[in-house]
């Protein structure tokens, strides 16, 4: 599978300390962007400091104009207050849904943890609908925990 083969490359990538936080996260999503074809855009949100708010982070793919996030608005927003896995199949049937892109049929957002405390999160939108697995959900929270390792 696909995952099990990427799992050593996002272990390798991320532990580039010659890169910036910044610069590794990037190539993170890119590296998930160009090696997963249902990975359309991958990008990183995270909490503002204090702010009930999400901040953009790295990201490859479309121009957003979803720079900032309130808790609680979109995919992204429900996951910085809910602590738990999104995958939305079919975006068209979210009522609470932010449109980055009429293309984008799908999305997964799965938070990340630095002790215990939920900063950030991964979100990655499909042109494909309900392409997601539970197997996507288990590879990203392998993600996720090896991004938490380098905050």
């Amino acid at each position: 599978m696909i995952f099990e083969s990427l799992k050593p490359k996002v272990v390798n990538l991320l532990s580039r300390s010659e890169l910036s936080i910044e610069e590794r996260l990037f190539d993170l999503c890119q590296l998930l962007e160009n090696k997963i074809a249902y990975y359309n855009w991958v990008g990183f949100y995270f909490r503002n400091g204090e702010k009930e708010e999400l901040i953009l982070g790295p990201y490859v793919g479309a121009p957003t104009e979803h720079t900032v996030i309130p808790f609680g608005k979109g995919i992204c927003g429900q996951v910085a207050v809910s602590n738990q896995n999104f995958v939305v199949p079919d975006v068209s049937a979210q009522d609470n849904y932010i449109a980055c892109s009429l293309t984008v049929k799908a999305e997964i957002v799965v938070p990340i943890f630095v002790n215990g405390e939920n900063i950030g999160q991964i979100d990655i939108d499909s042109n494909t609908p309900d392409p997601f697995s539970e197997a996507d959900e288990r590879f990203l929270e392998f993600v996720c925990a090896k991004v938490a390792d380098i905050l």
